[in-house]
């Protein structure tokens, strides 16, 4: 698998939203500046997101995006399945019948590993990776 730019943009963008949580909305403008991330990727990103209930929009002079859990309870898969991102290895995508039909020799491989990535994925949340940086700052966010 590899994780295209809509899943790691979307994580990047909920990280600086979830590091600089004052309280405050935070416009896309912002992140986007901050994270060198198109702002209209953003708003398309966003706005899945939202509908996810993973993050809350205010409008107005002021307004902007704001955190719809605690940093702590949002986990990378969340945000990456908010984006319509697959963490699915396996070239047939479950059907498997990619084989002429049948189940291909390394199908039940694939499934493994991506069982695998999503365990890890869902045992981090945005909090941890937050922290992790601030244990180790010269690793980049």
């Amino acid at each position: 698998m590899q994780l295209t730019t809509k899943g790691r943009y979307a994580v990047t963008a909920m990280l600086d939203l979830a590091s600089n949580n004052t309280g405050k909305p935070i416009t896309l403008d912002i992140i986007s500046q901050r994270q060198n991330i198109s702002l209209s990727y953003l708003e398309q990103l966003f706005a899945k997101l939202r509908k996810a209930s993973l993050v809350k929009s205010v409008r107005g002079p002021g307004g902007g995006y704001l955190l719809d859990a605690q940093a702590k309870d949002i986990s990378l898969t969340q945000i990456i399945e908010a984006v319509d991102e697959n963490i699915d290895l396996r070239r047939c995508k479950g059907a498997s019948g990619c084989n002429n039909g049948k189940q291909c020799i390394s199908h039940q491989l694939w499934c493994d590993v991506s069982n695998q990535i999503r365990i890890f994925l869902s045992s981090k949340t945005l909090q941890m990776v937050i922290d992790n940086h601030d244990l180790n700052p010269s690793e980049g966010l």
